[in-house]
């Protein structure tokens, strides 16, 4: 049986438990612990950005060209969303982040000229990010 410590934090405070000490508590008191695995540890690089601008590419009618800032850093990134605006709050893959595909693949995101321009990362939708049983996506 698989648990998610989230579950688990609705019944007991785990949260400020590290996993070690929470696997062979449950392993002396009440279950076998086979194993943990972190299925979002993908998105451990992944932040939040804020658009600070959006303005329709040069070269390319269905993509835009967005000014993005992500804490002290401003990238330009070029993005396909048609529902992207200023001010909005968006999860960035940057420059090195990996994030799963179909098959068992995985997508590096690189720094890379889409178009004539240079984009330097991702902004992600939630099935992008593996998040769509979340969202209903």
């Amino acid at each position: 049986m698989k648990l998610s410590l989230n579950w688990l934090h609705d019944y007991v405070d785990v949260l400020d438990i590290p996993v070690a000490e929470l696997i062979n508590g449950l392993t002396l008191s009440t279950c076998e612990v086979d194993g943990v695995e972190n299925i979002y540890s993908h998105l451990d690089m992944v932040r939040v950005a804020r658009v600070l601008k959006v303005d329709k590419h040069p070269d390319a009618d269905r993509l835009s060209v967005c000014s993005v800032q992500s804490g002290k850093e401003n990238l330009t990134i070029v993005c396909g969303a048609p529902n992207v605006r200023a001010d909005m709050l968006v999860p960035l893959a940057p420059v090195g982040a990996r994030l799963p595909m179909a098959n068992d693949e995985v997508l590096e995101i690189k720094k890379a000229k889409i178009r004539g321009v240079e984009s330097s990362g991702m902004l992600c939708a939630p099935s992008e990010l593996g998040l769509e049983k979340i969202t209903g996506e």
